[in-house]
């Protein structure tokens, strides 16, 4: 069985990488870059600034992904570590469009925004910086403006790294009764959903999936206290266990678990890795969204020359999208196989996942 099937190499661990990633404002002047007390040389003629979310650095989600994939790069040489550059959203997301066009003034060859929500902004302001490339993570500006000559929208299929931890879900508890936690309503997380139902209904076509949304705009990933609240709703409800896809706000299901003493899935990256020890128990698995590989392909084509505009689609089977495997003591081998055996019929085009919640 094919390795990346069950757990992609070089897991996040996405707080020990916010010192390395971050860095100076103004353009190296060298070209070399260390990394663990090795010099190594690095590409001084590119720069890139990343334009985070809300929840920023921590959010043990996207936005640390995001870096994650910068910080390889760095490690990689593939960028200089002093002509990289981040800038932080406000706790509303209402100084988005302003850090992109910030970035984009001061000349960094690669803009990236981190989210959907850059997308109308950048779509807005493209045109007019024909010199730098701007990659947007879950974004959808070539669709605002089909003659864009410079976005990359970096898109996933996460209906299917969703779908393998359903089946997960499903698999471990052998309940009637799971949960789902979203962040903001509409069709991005929708995917998540739908896959994560499509996923327990393999393995239980009759099971309920309860289904809670935290809100209706970005704010909704920065709300750990409602995640909480309705996570706690939905384990008394009956729910065995509970997925996530709501970003910083995931952190309250996490606490919930630990109160209700039942288990949790996390998104995006390997939350087992981040999480509290009290926490860590509980994390049968995470639906794994390779933004890290995202991003450091937009930095590496940049730094190559051949910036791919238009929209890019990562899916299970160029690894784009996946399931840890990090607690054994949860996920088992027969899980696993179980999980792997679904992956493989994804790839082969065998199953083919809903990505609106209604198909499910």
């Amino acid at each position: 069985m094919p390795k990346w099937l069950r757990m992609f190499a070089l897991p996040i661990v996405a707080l020990s990488l916010v010192a390395a990633a971050c860095g100076s404002d103004e353009p190296a002047d060298g070209g070399t870059a260390t990394d663990g007390g090795t010099t190594a040389e690095c590409n001084a003629d590119i720069t890139v600034g990343v334009a985070l979310d809300v929840g920023g650095l921590g959010d043990k989600s996207f936005n640390d992904a995001a870096a994650a994939g910068l910080d390889q790069a760095i490690a990689d040489g593939l960028v200089c570590e002093d002509n990289t550059k981040f800038v932080e959203a406000d706790n509303t997301g209402s100084n988005r469009d302003e850090n992109v066009q910030a970035l984009a003034d001061e000349g960094f060859n690669l803009v990236v925004g981190v989210g959907f929500a850059f997308s109308e902004g950048i779509a807005g302001i493209a045109a007019d910086y024909p010199d730098t490339n701007f990659a947007i993570v879950d974004g959808f500006a070539n669709a605002v403006d089909d003659t864009l000559t410079n976005v990359a929208d970096l898109t996933f299929k996460e209906q299917e790294g969703s779908f393998l931890v359903g089946v997960a879900a499903a698999q471990y508890c052998q309940c009637d009764t799971i949960g789902f936690l979203g962040g903001q309503t509409g069709p991005l997380i929708g995917k998540f959903e739908a896959g994560y139902t499509a996923g327990a209904k393999a393995i239980n076509p009759d099971i309920n999936v309860l289904v809670e949304y935290i809100g209706d705009d970005t704010t909704a990933f920065v709300n750990d206290v409602k995640g909480e609240a309705l996570s706690t709703k939905m384990y008394d409800q009956g729910a065995e266990i509970i997925y996530h896809a709501a970003g910083l706000s995931g952190a309250g299901l996490f606490r919930a678990a630990v109160e209700a003493d039942k288990p949790a899935i996390g998104v995006d990256s390997d939350q087992y890795l981040t999480a509290a020890p009290e926490e860590q128990p509980l994390i049968l698995t995470s639906m794994l969204k390779r933004v890290d590989t995202a991003v450091y392909n937009a930095i590496k084509q940049t730094g190559d020359g051949n910036f791919v505009t238009g929209f890019q689609v990562f899916g299970l089977a160029d690894e784009g999208v996946g399931y840890s495997q990090s607690n054994t003591e949860l996920m088992t081998a027969d899980i696993s196989d179980v999980v792997d055996g679904y992956a493989e019929q994804i790839v082969a085009g065998d199953i083919v996942v809903p990505e609106d919640p209604a198909e499910a």
